[in-house]
């Protein structure tokens, strides 16, 4: 009944006499045709749909088409209220009171958050035959012929069927040229090879675009300074009855004006006669100079006194005197100097130089705005997370641009953090009971600061930077409370627009836990089962308290799995208790004892991404990193830097040792009409060795969360089908997909369905269990499957984003319970996130 009901209304605004267009339907040489690309010629399409269902249609139609106007006929009817309501307020006001939102608001918001009806129109269908008849032209079907046919799917609805016939295509039989220019026409010829448009190729109207896009890019990265795209002419002649046709190119001379006439001369090839860079002249005149330099062929002005050492500005200008004019070159130089972060984006101009009588000679200017020299930047947040019930977090951040003269950035940052958690142990009920404060310190360098020249390695047209940062932190968070210590040496560089390398040639890290006696009051799941464990064995008294559980303060719990490791206790060695109690152990060492890691890492990320708009790219990146190696070497020699646990130490700590690699790809697919699928995978392994049986936490993979699962809670996943029985679950080896269907429902609202699977196990360390651990072909059915629905709204500068995710596959469940036993809104997870998840 329901769905005869919608069927209905959907005509509901539809005039008399006219139809509602459904469907457009495409017959190319007797097969059907759904390719975005051609429908897109079209210039009536149906009313837009979600899986079928015109849901801005069927809003539009609840509005009242008239709200206003069925108010005064209301007013109209019932003259008593009329007159109560005019004694209450004015004539004036009863009136407006129809474009109120109380009375007319609502239907005005259907209207807008809505689609009007598509009305088929036989003018746009003749008009949509020559788009096509064009677009198969441009395709080389030069002789396509289209039927149109308008059939009625039931009453006031149409659909119209478009059968198009191309014939067969035609294809370029020869290309001639008609250069002008001598000297175009032999750059021309020296990259003739790289032609797009070749004898025996189908003729393609995009391929001559491209074509001219290459010619004009050769020409002006070679000097041509006054050559455009308009310049090249193209003449396409058919031969008759052979479906071939040819081709001749054509650049004729410059036009240039003389006076009231036109007359065409040659090209020139342009040479850089003199750069001049001005540092702080927002003008483009040689005024109000107080100071400059000659350096390397380059010009320096100042308004002021110099401020920059000159290097520092000539490394970034790619324009250099004699040589010879490019486009490329310009680019360039416009992306390096924004890449030094201390000019906003620069102005560069070039004149004719009237001293070169041959007239081929041009003066390049480069106009630089400088940023200020120091920036302030405070901010304050009210947070939330898993641990942390309510936060404020505040930031002071200081940016000195240009500190030691060659283009130098130092930011210092101050950072500091109070909470609330329930989470965490609180014998004297504070409420704000978490608090993080810490320093960061970054000073970059636009260049690789290295002690050798790698000049010839990394040019500097790869845009090198060098960043050194340190960072010191100490936190009253999880219980534990951590000192954090951190040193990163790090360099990138682009060898092309869409590839980037950084390594880190130094990230270490210091971890130090404060107050490690405070373990099993923060992970409260290990001191259950423990606690468990202590009541069924019945053992020594003095490790409870009042109320019978093991005591944390007292070390009872502590003391107790001493007991059980030595043998004091009832529990035999190899039972199932003995083996709980010793992982526990495990764990709270693990997790409890100091971490000093120093590492080195290089990573790798290419994309097709052309800018912020484009939904058809792939970004692909891959990460290396290998802890502790040459830290090993250094410590080998003496046993003073062996611990109690038979590892050795660094500054008496015991340092990881492990390899990890990661690969993490994405892919956009635009299907038109902001609908988009995004599909990501990403798979990580760590792999401790030496002086290590396990990852440190920090280095470790966790899943869940609103970017990862969306059916599990962050660290609520694994490992393998463990259970998470752990409050933090982590290993060191992740497997992860996520499929998202993204589309527009109105305006800025846009809503998505998605599947996620993925899970973590530990692999080549310390755990044993093979419900923790992967164990080949066979743990692949331990991968979790979440699926659900997001709604996003669109921000233009951030998404906000909330997606609803159902566990549809858990590994964790007995067999027979795996599946869609939990998909019901009462077990959903709800995540909010910023921005899209990948």
């Amino acid at each position: 009944m329901s769905v005869s009901f919608f069927s209905c209304t959907l005509t509901r605004r539809v005039p008399e006499k006219r139809s509602l267009l459904m469907q457009n339907e495409i017959l190319e040489n007797g097969k059907k045709n759904s390719k975005e690309e051609i429908h897109n010629q079209l210039y009536q399409h149906p009313n837009s749909s979600i899986l079928g269902y015109r849901l801005r249609l069927h809003l539009y139609n609840l509005a009242k088409p008239n709200a206003d106007s069925s108010y005064h006929a209301w007013l109209e009817q019932h003259p008593r209220t009329h007159r109560n309501l005019t004694g209450l307020l004015s004539e004036k006001q009863v009136g407006r009171l129809g474009k109120s939102f109380a009375v007319s608001g609502f239907s005005q918001f259907l209207k807008n958050t809505g689609e009007p009806p598509v009305l088929f129109e036989e003018n746009r269908m003749n008009r949509s035959v020559i788009r096509l008849k064009n677009y198969y032209f441009n395709q080389g079907f030069f002789n396509t012929t289209i039927q149109t046919t308008v059939d009625s799917l039931a009453e006031q609805k149409t659909k119209v069927t478009y059968k198009i016939e191309t014939g067969q295509a035609y294809k370029i039989d020869s290309v001639s040229t008609h250069i002008s220019t001598p000297a175009l026409d032999s750059l021309y010829r020296k990259n003739a090879s790289k032609s797009l448009v070749m004898p025996e190729k189908t003729y393609n109207a995009k391929d001559f675009e491209a074509e001219r896009k290459r010619i004009t890019s050769n020409f002006r990265n070679n000097g041509a300074y006054y050559f455009q795209e308009s310049n090249i002419h193209y003449v396409v002649d058919t031969i008759y009855n052979q479906h071939k046709a040819t081709v001749e190119l054509i650049i004729d001379d410059r036009t240039v004006k003389s006076g009231d006439t036109l007359k065409q001369i040659p090209f020139k090839i342009y040479k850089i006669s003199d750069v001049n860079i001005f540092t702080n002249n927002t003008s483009k005149k040689n005024e109000n100079i107080a100071d400059s330099i000659s350096f390397n062929n380059f010009n320096i002005y100042s308004a002021n006194k110099l401020e920059y050492r000159p290097k520092a500005l000539t490394d970034a200008i790619f324009i250099t005197k004699g040589s010879t004019f490019s486009d490329f070159r310009r680019v360039l130089t416009s992306r390096s100097i924004s890449n030094l972060r201390i000019f906003n984006y620069p102005s560069i101009e070039y004149l004719e130089d009237k001293r070169d009588s041959t007239g081929q000679s041009l003066v390049a200017n480069v106009f630089l705005t400088p940023r200020k020299k120091m920036t302030l930047n405070p901010s304050l947040d009210v947070t939330h997370s898993n641990i942390q019930d309510f936060g404020i977090a505040g930031n002071m951040g200081l940016v000195i641009r240009n500190v030691f003269r060659g283009a130098e950035i130092l930011d210092i940052g101050l950072r500091g953090s109070i909470g609330s958690s329930r989470e965490m142990a609180n014998p004297n009920n504070i409420f704000l009971n978490v608090s993080e404060y810490g320093v960061d310190v970054k000073l970059s360098f636009p260049r690789l600061f290295f002690p050798i020249k790698t000049e010839g390695i990394i040019p500097k047209s790869m845009l090198p930077r060098t960043m050194m940062s340190f960072g010191l932190s100490r936190q009253q968070n999880i219980g534990l409370d951590k000192e954090n210590f951190t040193g990163i040496i790090n360099y990138n560089w682009t060898p092309k627009r869409n590839t980037s390398y950084s390594l880190d040639l130094l990230n270490l890290q210091y971890v130090r836990n404060t107050n490690p006696a405070n373990y099993f009051s923060v992970y409260k799941s290990s001191f259950n089962t423990l606690n468990n464990i202590a009541i069924r064995n019945e053992v020594n008294n003095d490790y409870f308290d009042a109320d019978g559980n093991l005591t944390i303060a007292d070390g009872g719990a502590n003391q107790f799995i001493t007991d059980v490791l030595t043998g004091k206790t009832p529990i035999n060695a190899g039972s199932d208790d003995y083996q709980t109690v010793r992982s526990i152990e495990e764990r709270r060492v693990r997790l409890s004892e100091n971490n000093l890691i120093i590492a080195a890492n290089i990573s790798f990320t290419k994309s097709s991404k052309t800018d912020i708009k484009d939904n058809n790219f792939y970004t692909f990146k891959t990460k290396v990193e290998s802890a502790g190696g040459l830290t090993s070497l250094l410590t080998k020699s003496g046993n003073s830097n062996i611990s109690e646990n038979g590892n050795r130490t660094l500054l008496n700590v015991e340092f990881s040792q492990y390899v990890k690699t990661e690969i993490d790809f994405v892919k956009y697919w635009d299907l038109g009409r902001q609908q988009v699928i995004a599909f990501h995978t990403f798979g990580g392994l760590a792999v401790p060795y030496g002086n290590s049986n396990s990852i440190p936490f920090s280095r470790s993979y966790f899943a869940g969360g609103s970017n990862d699962n969306r059916a599990w809670q962050s660290y609520r996943l694994g490992p393998g089908s463990s259970g998470a029985i752990n409050d933090f679950n982590e290993a060191n080896m992740k497997l992860f997909a996520s499929t998202e269907y993204r589309f527009n429902i109105t305006g800025k609202w846009n809503g998505a369905l998605f599947l996620d699977a993925g899970n973590i196990w530990n692999i080549f360390d310390h755990i044993e269990d093979k419900a923790y651990t992967f164990n080949g072909v066979k743990s692949l059915g331990d991968i979790a499957i979440g699926s659900g629905f997001g709604i996003r709204y669109d921000f233009s500068f951030f998404v906000f984003r909330l997606d609803l995710g159902f566990k549809t596959y858990n590994p964790s469940k007995p067999t027979g319970e795996k599946w869609f036993r939990e998909l019901n809104f009462g077990k959903a997870v709800i995540n909010v996130g910023i921005n899209y998840p990948f």
